[in-house]
């Protein structure tokens, strides 16, 4: 053997253990980076009778208000959730969600049954998700069937 084949077997090891480290470092930053994802709705939303799935791909999110305390539940675990509710000027309010039970699960009161609960009653929403550095966001109407 002469010594450059003796040499590439020395630094072989190395530039492998490197490379994996190198390319694990990659993937875990490019996964940090902020991406948007839009959520849309599966069919007809209707959140004071518990009836409005918000999707993409395989994740979804369930939006359902109970006795004025709206709620989300995920298919994933999120970091953060928030609900804006929309007048018809345009105007936000924000409701931070807070975690109950688990990652999966999210609520806060909200004055969503007071403007949306009359039959034929719509109202906008928006929502943002956060996963790792992924934001789910989403505008869509809620209105009243029963």
């Amino acid at each position: 053997m002469n010594r450059h084949t003796k040499l590439a077997f020395m630094v072989a090891p190395f530039l492998a253990i490197f490379g994996y480290i190198g390319a694990d470092l990659y993937k875990e930053n490019q996964a940090q980076e902020t991406k948007l994802i839009q959520l849309v709705t599966e069919g007809h939303c209707d959140v004071i009778n518990q009836n409005c799935i918000l999707s993409s791909g395989e994740f979804k999110i369930n939006v359902s208000d109970k006795g004025g305390i709206t709620e989300i539940n995920s298919t994933f675990p999120l970091d953060s959730a928030t609900l804006f509710l929309v007048d018809k000027s345009d105007k936000m309010t924000p409701y931070p969600l807070g975690m109950q039970k688990s990652p999966y699960y999210w609520q806060s009161p909200t004055h969503l049954r007071n403007v949306a609960s009359g039959k034929g009653d719509s109202y906008k929403l928006r929502l943002i998700a956060k996963i790792k550095g992924g934001q789910y966001i989403s505008e869509f109407y809620t209105q009243t069937v029963k």
